[in-house]
């Protein structure tokens, strides 16, 4: 961060970025950004500026007295990064950006019987599964289009079709959509069909890409052009959205405004604390429904993050959606092998969430026989600190070393969470009912897999059709394939009508 009478045109760079003007008390007061952040900067260092410009421009420059940037990878990046900085800090000459111009997101709530991908602009505690945001809208809602149908998702707006629903329905027809609700597919197969989308909305665009330019490149041999152009429309749309240069990324720290005192005797002087909270570890929570429920430990030593002390935890106890009873699970494991094995405990423990979080932490600790040591809630929400035995929540300014350092803690333990889950959830996603049947190995499976394109489609063919289709597979392997998944389908159908 730099005076405003301290600027130099040679020491700022021809690249994409955006810019933060603060007022001589520190507090931003504007947020702009820029595919040429010298050429931009440079604009509002020149006197004859001041003297032409209208009376809203013309206040602003005569408020700044600190400016910094950061810089980005493109333009698209700067688009997100000024936007989430304005609502991060409401600058007062931002007026022009208001709080409805919102850049996409794509939502799915994994609560529904038959999840299915939408669009959102606004990310609610809704307990849904949101991606983005996604600055090329048009790209984004054509690339929506596609996975729907490619993946074989629902479109309707029911989050639970009924007949009157499936009667209008022109998905179905157009075999764009499996028909989960008409039964044609168990939830299971469908569920397998979300699990792969979802690979693809987290940046694993590698298997989908080779599939649409195989695609591609088939349709271009047949002289079929119009759809051989289609696929090529689908892949730049796709590459745009997903592609790993226009993936979500980290926002970058603003630069301190109170020099000369660190976060954690920030944090310590904040919040009154005996000792400075060197220590400091943070828990959080990720499952789907309960399912492959696992909790992350991260550690940090004064203020930084403390990688060696991370840890992660298989939820074993809880099989169902309860995030208190999975936290007080990853406590209690922690915390009871830190007092059986003597060693010290951290400084301070951060809960993600407010009282009911925080209380059933406490609770835990105590039943365990854990000595007391601080614990405190950051809720989300709106960034309050929970303390044990006060009503009132603890609100700072959200620009302080001590709440930016929570929070970077805090969303560096959903970070770990989420991976770890993800890792499992990759797993699981690998595997199908055709693991368990004799004679089929990885290069088999992979085989059928990519012939008939799932295990419901494998289901509708003969043994006959089977071992026409595969080369090298012989009539018997392809009767025990077939017996066996229809063997498991007719299982599932008597234990649902039991």
């Amino acid at each position: 961060m730099k005076l405003f009478q301290e600027f130099h045109p040679s020491e700022i760079p021809n690249s994409p970025g955006v810019y933060v003007f603060r007022d001589r008390f520190g507090k931003v007061i504007y947020v702009g950004k820029a595919r040429n952040l010298k050429r931009r900067l440079s604009s509002y260092f020149q006197p004859s500026r001041v003297r032409t410009a209208d009376p809203k421009l013309r206040s602003l420059i005569n408020s700044i007295h600190l400016w910094s940037y950061e810089t980005v990878r493109s333009e698209d990046e700067a688009l997100i990064l000024e936007s989430r900085l304005i609502k991060d800090f409401s600058p007062h000459y931002n007026i022009l950006m208001r709080d409805d111009k919102r850049y996409l997101l794509l939502k799915i709530d994994m609560n529904e019987l038959f999840p299915t991908l939408k669009l959102a602009r606004i990310k609610k505690p809704d307990n849904a599964v949101y991606f983005g945001p996604f600055p090329q809208g048009t790209a984004l809602k054509a690339t929506l289009e596609f996975l729907l149908s490619h993946f074989g998702l629902r479109a309707c707006r029911d989050s639970e079709p009924n007949a009157e629903t499936r009667k209008h329905c022109l998905k179905r027809i157009v075999k764009d959509c499996c028909a989960p609700c008409t039964g044609e597919i168990s939830r299971e197969e469908y569920m397998l069909k979300v699990q792969a989308a979802l690979k693809v909305l987290e940046g694993d665009i590698r298997e989908l890409k080779n599939s649409i330019e195989e695609r591609m490149k088939e349709y271009a041999s047949q002289c079929r052009f119009e759809q051989a152009a289609k696929m090529r429309d689908v892949l730049h749309n796709l590459t745009a959205v997903f592609g790993k240069r226009n993936r979500e990324f980290a926002r970058p720290e603003l630069p301190d405004t109170s020099p000369g005192i660190s976060a954690v005797e920030d944090l310590q002087n904040q919040l009154h604390l005996k000792t400075a909270p060197s220590r400091i570890i943070g828990f959080d929570i990720s499952n789907i429904l309960g399912r492959l429920a696992v909790a992350s430990l991260v550690a940090f030593k004064d203020g930084k993050p403390d990688r060696d002390n991370y840890r992660r935890f298989r939820i074993r106890t809880v099989d169902q959606s309860d995030d208190f009873a999975m936290m007080a699970e990853a406590i209690r494991r922690h915390f009871g092998r830190l007092l059986k094995e003597n060693r010290p405990l951290p400084d301070l423990l951060l809960v993600d969430g407010g009282k009911g979080q925080l209380s059933a932490t406490i609770k835990t600790l105590v039943e365990i026989g854990c000595p007391p040591f601080p614990v405190l809630g950051l809720a989300k929400k709106n960034e309050e600190i929970y303390l044990p035995g006060r009503s009132e929540p603890v609100i700072l300014s959200r620009h302080t070393p001590a709440l930016r350092m929570l929070q970077a803690l805090r969303d560096e333990a959903h970070r770990f969470a989420i991976t770890y889950h993800r890792e499992l959830r990759k797993k699981e996603i690998e595997k199908s009912l055709l693991d368990d049947i004799p004679g089929v190995g990885k290069i088999r499976k992979k085989q059928l897999l990519k012939e008939f394109g799932s295990v419901a489609a494998l289901r509708r063919a003969t043994p006959e059709e089977i071992a026409r289709r595969i080369s090298g597979l012989g009539e018997n392997t392809a009767f025990r394939i077939s017996h066996a998944i229809r063997k498991e389908r007719s299982q599932e159908s008597t234990a649902n009508e039991k």
